[in-house]
């Protein structure tokens, strides 16, 4: 389904221009840098060694499907512990894998040493600026927030080098917002991968290209993409992209219906799955991304969506906010339009 938080457009950036320089000098400038990219554009080399920078779900997937189709990789966080937690989900995650591919065995010979070999191609570290300066490709997986991700690149566009390669998996952040942090040239080789959890199981990759994103970047991302078994859909740098910008708003509406008296909750969830297809209505989905998830995504795209401010679309809901100021945030709480109180996470109680 979705990654954690889904949300809109924190509140934009002022652009700001100097009138004191000229402008010749600033076209003077935008060609040295039009140069530069061109240099290293043309030599996009395929991507053998990447650093992911976060070790939770997210992160750990992405290690995780990029060490299996033999990249080196890797993976970054701030201390032992969740380095240690990170690697903790990849072997479970590769126990499950090897079962499979060696016939409900996962303590054979066979698939220790599967996953043996998988895992020598991971090296946890701490250093994130060491781990850029060795990768061509930079996943950041950290925390949804817009400044926290500034930092983060501002400093690994310093250390890594000029023909590496940023992305972003954030599902609510702009793109051109986070990579304005870095220096001009940076940005034409920076853009998003939006993977979905759990990211092992889910195909699905959004490569996000914003105005400044080099076509061959973007083929570079493409290609890496397709590598580590996963299939890519180009997007603008819009909120949402694609699949949140679709399921978002069909939530909102789910939720309308029923505070139109329209349907039950149970009744919607039934017909969009016996109606649609779906493998959960919506209430049941709205349960398993979050309550206060879906608040924060449909608030941010309200106040401040590129294309969505003050949509209808998006608007406030009176039913999910009272769940959310009665802490009823679906599965996470236990609570939410279901109940999962000793029902265990799969099932909710009607």
């Amino acid at each position: 389904m979705f990654t954690t938080i889904l949300a809109g457009r924190t509140a934009p950036l002022a652009a700001t221009r100097s009138r004191a320089v000229p402008r010749v000098a600033t076209r003077a400038a935008q060609a040295a840098i039009s140069l530069h990219v061109a240099g290293y554009a043309s030599q996009v080399k395929p991507i053998e060694r990447i650093a992911v920078v976060g070790s939770g779900l997210m992160g750990a997937g992405v290690v995780q499907v990029a060490a299996q189709a033999g990249l080196h990789v890797y993976m970054v966080d701030l201390n032992d512990e969740s380095l240690r937690k990170g690697e903790k989900i990849i072997t479970s995650s590769l126990k499950r894998v090897a079962k499979k591919k060696f016939g409900g065995d996962a303590e054979g010979a066979d698939a220790r040493a599967y996953i043996d070999d998988v895992m020598s191609r991971v090296k946890l570290s701490k250093d994130s600026a060491a781990a850029a300066s060795d990768s061509q490709l930079v996943v950041e997986a950290i925390v949804e927030n817009l400044q926290t991700k500034q930092a983060l690149f501002r400093g690994l566009d310093k250390a890594a080098p000029a023909e590496t390669i940023f992305v972003s998996n954030t599902s609510s952040l702009p793109i051109g917002d986070i990579a304005s942090a870095t220096g001009a040239a940076r940005q034409a080789q920076f853009a998003g991968m939006h993977f979905f959890n759990p990211v092992p199981q889910m195909k699905l990759v959004e490569i996000i290209r914003t105005p400044q994103t080099s076509d061959a970047v973007f083929d570079a991302l493409v290609a890496v993409t397709k590598k580590i078994g996963k299939v890519p859909v180009a997007c603008k740098d819009t909120p949402g992209f694609i699949v949140n910008r679709l399921l978002v708003p069909y939530m909102m509406e789910a939720l309308r219906l029923v505070e139109r008296g329209d349907a039950s909750k149970e009744d919607v969830d039934t017909a969009m799955k016996l109606g649609a297809g779906y493998p959960m209505g919506p209430f049941e989905l709205l349960d398993y991304v979050g309550l206060d998830t879906t608040k924060y995504i449909t608030d941010g795209w309200y106040q401040f969506g590129k294309g969505l401010k003050g949509d209808k679309l998006v608007g406030p809901s009176s039913l999910l906010d009272k769940l959310v100021e009665e802490k009823k945030l679906g599965r996470k709480s236990g609570e939410g339009f279901y109940s999962y109180q000793g029902v265990g996470a799969d099932k909710g109680k009607r």
